[in-house]
């Protein structure tokens, strides 16, 4: 049996054990809204209706921030926090750290006052949407492993475009820790090395499993994202405010992953119909150029022969004459040289003497007799005429 305690000790003994319980550390708690008051310090207190019960609540200032205008009393809401004591009165009370809400009226206006505020804010305006890459290679998709969704977008992308690698990055997507799942899974997703894009996307359901995507915390997750994203939500009527932040948004995975992936026997199409429009063009580029060509090689032959070959025909052709002319003249000169030359030696030539009927007298050797002197009787001589030659006998010799 314990001893004597003081109040003080008591209180801080219960204290210890709500902070040591891992079931009060981290609540969520569904109630009536009840008793909604903003304190001029900043804090907000309240309290939680249910059944029988009832408990208090307070919403620290820092948090606070958080909370736009939409509660109202008797509002169904889920409070998430934490328990504990509060001393000063001998209470417990639960230390709330969002408030989130759950009927449909208090959601309507939840979701119309934060879509007004981030709609000021410029996070759904047009002008600063991304493109989707044309090629994707690398997409991280953000869902739950085991969902239908991720089936989805893989029988999409292995029929379409099979050449993107799909990198899954886990997260629950409904339920009371999808926030928290969410906007982790998208601030890795964006961070992993050569990402091209990021799917956020959920299989259907009933409306109130999207209430995560309407959150603040995801709807700004989606934008500050560093790739583009695409959304594919499930089967909505309406969109949640995270399609209206993303870049684009489908109305399921499937369509998310259709618009995000080209069909790869498009591009093979695509590809053959330019391979073939090529060939034509570069066809009909090489027929021009042909005619091109061969006109500029007759306009350059032309515009050579008129203003090289003709000039240098015509020159030749001066030349030529030139030539002939001055070789007629040295020719002439020649000739007339050459008569006065023939017209001397025919004048010298012994024919001529002989022409005249004189005779010449030679031994048969070809020895000229220039006397009489030299010859003996006897001896053979030959005499020549203008016109031959005849061989005689000396018979004497007689000197004048």
């Amino acid at each position: 049996m314990p001893g004597i305690v003081t109040v003080d000790e008591l209180t801080g003994y219960i204290s210890l054990l709500f902070e040591r319980s891992e079931f009060l550390s981290f609540l969520q708690v569904k109630g009536t809204l009840s008793g909604f008051k903003r304190h001029s310090s900043g804090h907000v207190y309240f309290t939680l209706l249910g059944d029988e019960s009832r408990i208090s609540c307070a919403l620290f200032r820092s948090d606070a921030a958080r909370v736009p205008m939409w509660p109202r009393e008797g509002d169904e809401v889920l409070v998430q926090g934490r328990a504990g004591v509060y001393g000063p009165r001998g209470a417990y009370q639960v230390y709330a750290k969002a408030i989130r809400p759950l009927g449909e009226a208090a959601r309507t206006r939840a979701k119309r006052e934060l879509m007004n505020r981030l709609q000021a804010e410029g996070l759904f305006d047009p002008s600063i949407k991304r493109k989707l890459p044309q090629y994707p290679l690398k997409v991280a998709v953000v869902t739950s492993p085991t969902g239908a969704a991720l089936r989805d977008v893989v029988k999409v992308s292995k029929g379409r475009f099979p050449q993107c690698g799909l990198t899954v990055v886990p997260a629950v997507v409904q339920g009371a820790i999808a926030v928290d799942e969410i906007v982790r899974g998208l601030e890795r997703a964006g961070s992993l090395h050569g990402v091209d894009a990021v799917m956020l996307v959920r299989g259907g359901g009933n409306r109130d499993d999207l209430n995560p995507f309407d959150e603040e915390e995801v709807v700004r997750a989606v934008r500050k994202c560093p790739v583009p994203v695409i959304t594919g939500l499930g089967h909505q009527v309406d969109r949640t405010l995270s399609d209206l932040a993303a870049d684009m948004d489908a109305p399921t995975p499937s369509a998310a992953a259709e618009a995000l992936l080209p069909d790869m026997r498009d591009l093979l199409r695509t590809v053959a119909n330019s391979a073939s429009r090529m060939t034509g063009l570069t066809e009909r580029i090489l027929l021009r150029s042909g005619s091109s060509l061969e006109g500029l090689t007759n306009s350059l032959g032309n515009s050579f022969e008129r203003s090289v070959i003709q000039p240098a025909r015509a020159a030749l052709d001066r030349m030529a004459l030139k030539a002939v002319n001055s070789i007629e003249r040295e020719a002439a000169l020649a000739m007339a040289s050459l008569e006065k030359a023939a017209s001397s030696l025919d004048a010298l030539s012994p024919l001529k003497v002989l022409s005249r009927g004189f005779t010449s007298c030679t031994r048969p050797d070809g020895t000229l007799v220039a006397d009489s002197s030299s010859l003996t009787p006897g001896e053979i001589i030959c005499i020549l005429f203008r016109d031959g030659r005849a061989e005689t006998l000396v018979q004497a010799v007689k000197p004048f």
